[in-house]
């Protein structure tokens, strides 16, 4: 079936439930995208009603909704509730994932160049401590990710797959539902980083076919900082140890043993912020009532759009490569470093961020890259946002 693309209609209106709109043109999405007014009021307003009736009896009354937001997590990807643990942020979520499996030295670790500066450094921990090794797969010269390089290092010391699906500071994506297949063929497991995914593109684990998906709320989810969730598939959730037990992850307790849990949230503490928790759940509805297939299709229209109008401007380099690209578009400015640019930027109330090399530091190292002018958008920008930006970085070049 055809996705609908977003009208212009739906795009006012959308922008005019985030009022941050009215006043800033944000391109730093993949950093923390504007929330929606209904957001910040679910938030403030749970908050407001822990400092009048007390916390413990505030998330009792909020209970059912608390729960809620793991169904709409489990829509979201398209997994079973007991497979969701909400967690901090997308690097809890991986680290709780990679950290509790069991590593033997010897074992193997297939990465992709695209992987984030927290996942490279739990990368090298293990590879230090623990005797394992990691293999890198670099994209080919297209950039693209070589699946049958992929299906060439596997071993029988091969113990995890863990990739990046959409970089922090380059626009090219990884085909992490080709390679769930080749991981399951091999039967090895697949950890996948979705933290600049969730509500960028359609995430569908099953189609996917990883073992642990980890994911941010405050990027393109549109959900408070601080939020995050972690997907854990259930056959899986007994292979993995814990780093972390309370009364919550149990089941029971006696004197001399206990029962974890037997759901995912096992890998969750009691104590966390349950209005952040609702501002979640309420972003993730946000999403699902758009449709994260026209938010997608928006997305990809918006990124092109910049591409293109960036690559008529003499001085500027776009450096975004592969045949499936997202809405990161990366640039260089000849003349400027990057973090003048952003500051040159911002005078205008134009938000941009800065791709630092550690990053993505395969990535940026073997395309000789210190640092990229990192422009995220979202569906709630316009043409006309683009347009500006763009005559803004020509007059920094003339002047």
């Amino acid at each position: 079936m055809q996705t609908t693309p977003l009208t212009e209609q739906e795009i006012q209106q959308l922008r005019a439930e985030t009022k941050g709109t009215s006043n800033k043109i944000h391109f730093n999405n993949a950093g923390c995208s504007m929330a929606t007014d209904v957001v910040v009021g679910t938030v403030v307003n749970y908050l407001n009603e822990e400092a009048s009736f007390g916390g413990y009896e505030t998330e009792a009354k909020y209970s059912e909704q608390l729960d809620k937001t793991y169904d709409s997590i489990a829509r979201l990807i398209n997994a079973e509730k007991n497979e969701v643990a909400i967690v901090e942020n997308a690097s809890t979520a991986w680290a709780l994932a990679f950290n509790g499996i069991d590593f033997k030295p010897g074992d193997e670790i297939i990465t992709c160049e695209m992987e984030y500066v927290t996942n490279l450094i739990g990368l090298v921990h293990v590879q230090k401590t623990q005797g394992v090794k990691v293999i890198l797969i670099p994209n080919d010269e297209h950039g693209d990710f070589s699946l049958q390089a992929l299906e060439d290092a596997i071993s029988p010391q091969t113990k995890l797959i863990a990739v990046t699906h959409i970089p922090s500071s380059a626009g090219g994506m990884i085909p992490i539902v080709e390679i769930g297949k080749i991981a399951r063929k091999h039967n090895v497991l697949y950890l996948v980083d979705a933290c600049q995914s969730a509500g960028h593109v359609p995430l569908d684990v099953k189609e996917i076919g990883c073992d642990m998906l980890s994911v941010t709320g405050r990027k393109y989810l549109r959900a408070p900082r601080g939020t995050g969730f972690l997907f854990v598939r259930k056959p899986v959730q007994d292979k993995l140890k814990l780093i972390f037990m309370d009364g919550f992850s149990t089941e029971w307790i006696s004197e001399t043993d206990y029962k974890m849990r037997a759901d995912a949230r096992r890998f969750e503490m009691y104590e966390k912020n349950r209005a952040l928790m609702l501002g979640l759940g309420k972003a993730i509805d946000y999403a699902l009532n758009i449709g994260v297939d026209r938010i997608w299709l928006r997305i990809q229209y918006l990124a092109n759009i910049l591409r293109q109008q960036l690559n008529q401007i003499e001085g500027i380099t776009v450096h975004d490569f592969g045949s499936e690209q997202c809405g990161i578009v990366t640039f260089t400015v000849t003349g400027i470093e990057s973090g003048e640019v952003k500051a040159k930027l911002a005078q205008d109330n134009i938000n941009v961020s800065v791709g630092l090399a550690k990053s993505t530091l395969f990535y940026m190292n073997k395309n000789h890259l210190a640092n990229v002018v990192r422009a995220s958008v979202h569906y709630y920008n316009t043409d006309e946002e683009i347009t500006m930006l763009c005559t803004k970085l020509k007059d920094m070049l003339v002047n």
